[in-house]
């Protein structure tokens, strides 16, 4: 193991690497790190070191926690009752969107240069705004530094719901690359089996799951879909003390605040890479923040489904089938029938249908 730093502090670097350097093995990294909260630019700033350092050992494709860049505003209520909303949750949603990036802007243009850079597959967990409704959502890279698309959160979880708005199935994407079909479902969207099954049907072969999830529990789904779908399972979450959080009375832990010192952990990682098998490949790590690395034999993935394909041989379509609605789904729809000029001024008549 070694140690590299990371924020004046150490980060430990997990790695648990096979020895078959074939062309039909992907080196793979999870990412377990906390965001720095309500600032992005020095998140991205972290981003950048801990690709570089996942690059470093030769990583081909880098899996980052849910609500990476704008943050998991674990504990906090927004000043949320039934009927009531308080002038200081307003003020804190008005902090926790302007954290939020546009996509396509400038931060995602930055993440590209990074993928790019360090010649990476990028898989990012971030919050996107859109207008003045934010989505939790994974963007994903090339690693010749292009945006490839974007996967969005379709249920955002109990009092997740007050912040983040809908997904929905046009954004549920699994990208050809060479180093495998690569996609993403967030955190308990793993416990959806119609949305798992959209992305088998798709052919996912690297299947990340960026989580905020740290119980014990996690690792069973986890382990559950790497045998169900034949695919390697990423799976990524924060490690975070209640010190990366603003202090109170900035930020409260509803409920807890009390209980919690500065080096209390809020939220304990536990990111894990399996195999088709069912094989833990490196982690769950509890410890702290980490790089944590194996190599990924594509071979298994054709040795395993021999056995079960979940969308192939053993599936029975005359009896049991999944339509996916794919398109966008907006509430108001622009239709430009014709555009004129008058006065020098370009005038678009438009109908709401």
């Amino acid at each position: 193991m070694a140690m590299v730093a990371s924020d004046n502090a150490p980060l430990l670097a997990e790695v648990d690497m096979g020895t078959d350097s074939s062309a039909s093995t992907v080196r793979a990294t999870v990412v377990q790190a906390s965001t720095i909260f309500n600032d992005t630019p020095a998140t991205l700033d972290k981003a950048e070191r801990l690709l570089a350092e996942a690059s470093g050992y030769g990583s081909q494709v880098v899996v980052f926690p849910e609500a990476f860049i704008g943050g998991y505003p674990r504990g906090t209520n927004f000043g949320v009752s039934i009927a009531n909303r308080t002038a200081k949750g307003k003020e804190d949603f008005r902090k926790y969107h302007a954290s939020a990036i546009d996509v396509p802007g400038p931060e995602v243009d930055r993440l590209a240069a990074m993928a790019g850079k360090y010649k990476v597959y990028l898989v990012m967990g971030v919050i996107e705004r859109d207008g003045y409704t934010l989505y939790c959502t994974v963007l994903f890279f090339d690693s010749q530094g292009c945006f490839l698309g974007k996967h969005r959160k379709v249920v955002p979880t109990a009092s997740e719901r007050i912040i983040w708005g809908f997904g929905d199935g046009s954004t549920i994407p699994v990208f050809q690359t060479p180093i495998g079909k690569i996609g993403a479902a967030i955190c308990w969207e793993n416990k959806m089996p119609l949305l798992r099954t959209a992305l088998y049907g798709k052919g996912i072969e690297i299947y990340c799951a960026p989580t905020a999830d740290s119980r014990d529990v996690w690792q069973a789904s986890m382990t559950h879909i790497a045998l169900e779908g034949g695919c390697f399972v990423l799976s990524a979450n924060q490690f975070c003390r209640r010190k990366d959080y603003p202090p109170p009375p900035e930020y409260v832990f509803s409920g807890i605040e009390e209980d919690l010192t500065p080096d209390s952990v809020v939220c304990a990682g536990g990111s894990v890479i399996i195999s088709p098998s069912g094989t833990v490949l490196a982690g769950p790590n509890y410890e702290g923040e980490a790089l944590i690395s194996a190599d990924l034999d594509l071979g298994e993935i054709a040795r395993e489904k021999f056995a079960f394909d979940v969308v192939g041989h053993y599936s029975r379509p005359e009896v049991l089938s999944l339509v996916v609605r794919d398109h966008p789904a907006t509430p108001v729809t622009y239709t430009s029938a014709s555009v004129k000029t008058e006065g020098g001024l370009c005038i678009t008549p438009v109908t709401i249908s």
